[in-house]
């Protein structure tokens, strides 16, 4: 402990230095230089272990108050005090901010659902034959758990209690060990619904809405990136993660599995329905195989549902593109149209310009059995066969609509869609082939514990970016689910309701003082002149749009280090936020990057929450060096993902782009 502390001093003593370095004199110091003095001491101030919310108010209320007493000293303290009332109205009246404590609480009830035992106990046998599987296990967990939650203190720790034990007794590497839970971990201020993600939209005016559909896939590449790495390692140094022994594998399996195997059958759903008739079924009641046989048959219909669902909307979309946009005056008899019912017609207007009559001109004679004849047509003659067709097939002026839509409606469905379903069936098929009553056993327990969570994941993310519902809406209806899944496991008490609360407004009160503080902060630090001196240092040195995005995300990354996420985006966000139109730069693409970024925010000492809070729950032989050197590989897999982010944005942007065009 005592190198992180004198690693933490010395970080402080460069920021010192550093500031004395580039002061003028006092003779000579500006209102901007004080801006930059005032950005110099939050850092140190919060390094030191000050409260960030207080700090940032009380720093930014005494150089509000030098500002405006340079200006007129009699009512510098009336506009200090107007200042933070309405800096902190403004805070208090953004609607974003109301799904912050929503998504908090959803987070403490799914935590305190206990699902994260038994979803951490099935993945680990279902991946089982995966190299490293422990460890491959223990970031899929940290990723769907941390998506649910986003609460990273909470799934270290649970975590660090539950994998940590289990991969020393299998003799993983301490450090792979360490590395896997805490990177594992980090992963929900990335992946949505993320409270990070709504802080920047609140801070740099970014739709949360596009933020959480762009930050998706990232997320996701991250995830698999870290799985890749862990899978690597163990087949290099296998010494580092020893494959599971054989009766680790084993699954119990329940009398009635047993009772069917005995006869001779491995393919559980064969066995089920073989089991149903003849002499097959003694000792096993048929309600137990109709309704175990149900559960097998699960992703059976669910991929008939979801693949009719999309069939019927990609075959609608079609049919609502094609049917009932006719040009007008194509296809259509001007007659027709000019005596419908309730047609729109220009009324003849008396005394309006208009050709006159021509006694004695060239006139059409009238044609006998005919009541209109159209010019150089033949009259058609009472009683021919083509007079018996047109009166058989009348005219309509929908006839063509009417063709174009049926058309539409039998248009097949685009090939995308034919690809994804013989891809789905493939893999259907191949699931209940190699269905065995051991996978069965392993299947049921990812229902009981993976697919509740992913259901809620799904619900809350889908009504978001499919515009069905408002960030802040999305969150009372994943906190609604956290109440159903909180009761379905019976862990839902009056305990556990008056935690989950109180803990809610903890965390929401923070992180809204911490907006307030930010408010005054950047007030104060515009009124300096700071964020003006900093435009035109950047723009001085003439830097192209790579070159600046380069500059600011090494910034960023190291300020991680002493720094931790939220006071990086409330402090320095207003800072970048107003360069980036004239660099030409999207700041959701800008956003994305930074929350990618923001990842070493918990792996970076000396701060690095994550490393103290596995160490509180890890054995005693486990040191905090350990942990660190753990972590680093996994730095350096988030600095490469931030590149494939930056060379592909499309990784980014085009799930966006996509749904709101």
């Amino acid at each position: 402990m005592r190198k992180e502390v004198w690693f933490g001093l010395a970080i402080m003593g460069m920021v010192i230095v550093g500031l004395f370095a580039m002061m003028p004199s006092p003779a000579e110091m500006t209102n901007g230089h004080l801006g930059l003095l005032m950005l110099g001491l939050i850092v140190i101030a919060i390094m030191l272990g000050f409260p960030t919310a207080f700090t940032l108010m009380g720093m930014g209320v005494i150089f509000t108050w030098f500002a405006y007493r340079n200006v007129n000293p009699d009512i510098a303290v009336q506009q200090t005090l107007d200042l933070m009332v309405q800096r902190a109205y403004s805070v208090m009246a953004n609607d974003v901010l109301i799904s912050v404590p929503l998504f908090v609480f959803m987070g403490y009830l799914v935590e305190r659902a206990n699902l994260i035992d038994k979803l951490f106990k099935s993945l680990h046998l279902a991946m089982a034959r995966l190299p490293g599987s422990l460890a491959v296990a223990t970031i899929v967990t940290c990723a769907i758990f941390a998506t649910a939650t986003g609460i990273v203190g909470a799934v270290v720790t649970l975590m660090g209690l539950l994998a940590m034990p289990s991969m020393l007794k299998a003799g993983y590497n301490v450090k792979l060990a360490a590395g896997s839970i805490t990177a594992g971990g980090c992963l929900g201020i990335l992946i949505p619904p993320s409270v990070l993600l709504i802080v920047y939209g609140a801070t740099a005016g970014v739709s949360v809405v596009k933020l959480y559909a762009g930050a998706f896939f990232p997320g996701l590449m991250l995830a698999l990136l870290y799985v890749g790495y862990v899978i690597l390692v163990a087949k290099l140094k296998p010494q580092w993660a020893p494959p599971l022994a054989p009766e680790d594998r084993k699954v119990p399996l329940p009398a009635y599995s047993r009772s069917i195997i005995s006869t001779g059958s491995r393919n559980a759903v064969s066995g089920f329905v073989g089991a149903l008739k003849g002499k097959r079924n003694a000792g096993v009641p048929a309600r137990v195989l109709l309704s175990q046989l149900g559960i097998a048959l699960l992703p059976a219909l669910a991929f008939a549902l979801v693949m009719g669902f999309a069939y019927q909307a990609v075959t609608k979309a079609a049919s609502q593109e094609q049917s009932g946009l006719v040009e007008m005056g194509i296809g259509m008899d001007s007659g027709a149209a000019s005596s419908s019912d309730g047609g729109l017609a220009e009324p003849p207007a008396e005394g309006s310009l208009g050709e006159p009559p021509v006694e004695g001109g060239l006139a059409e004679p009238p044609t006998e059995g005919a009541d209109t004849a159209t010019p150089g047509a033949q009259p058609i003659q009472q009683g021919t066969p083509q007079a018996e067709s047109q009166k058989a097939q009348p005219q309509s002026p929908t006839d063509s609509n009417d063709k174009n839509a049926t058309a539409a409606v039998t248009t097949n469905a685009p090939p995308a869609y034919w690809i994804a379903f013989g891809l789905g069936l493939a893999a259907l098929l191949a699931f209940y082939v190699f269905l065995t009553f051991a996978r069965f056993e392993i299947f049921k327990m990812l229902l009981g514990s993976f697919f509740p969570l992913a259901l809620l994941i799904l619900a809350v993310l889908g009504a978001i970016v499919f515009g069905l519902a408002t960030p802040t809406e999305a969150a009372a209806m994943g906190s609604m689910g956290g109440l159903l899944l909180a009761a379905a496991y019976r862990r839902l008490n009056m305990d556990v309701l008056r935690e989950s609360v109180f803990l809610t407004a903890k965390t929401s009160a923070m992180v809204c003082w911490l907006f307030v503080g930010s408010s005054i902060f950047s007030a104060a630090f515009a009124l300096l002149g700071g964020q003006e001196i900093i435009n035109q240092w950047v723009l001085s040195m003439d830097l192209t749009p790579v070159q600046f995005m380069i500059l600011a995300q090494v910034v960023i990354f190291l300020l991680g280090w002493p720094l931790e996420w939220t006071e990086i985006i409330v402090i320095f966000m207003p800072i970048f936020i107003p360069l980036l139109a004239h660099f030409n730069i999207d700041p959701l693409f800008f956003g994305l990057l930074v929350a990618l970024n923001l990842q070493t925010a918990f792996l970076s000492p000396p701060v690095a929450m994550s490393a103290f809070y596995l160490k509180g729950v890890s054995p005693p032989h486990v040191t905090l060096n350990q942990i660190f050197l753990g972590m680093i590989p996994f730095m350096g897999i988030q600095i490469i993902a931030l590149i494939l982010l930056y060379v592909f944005p499309a990784i980014g942007l085009w799930l966006p782009e996509l749904l709101y065009k």
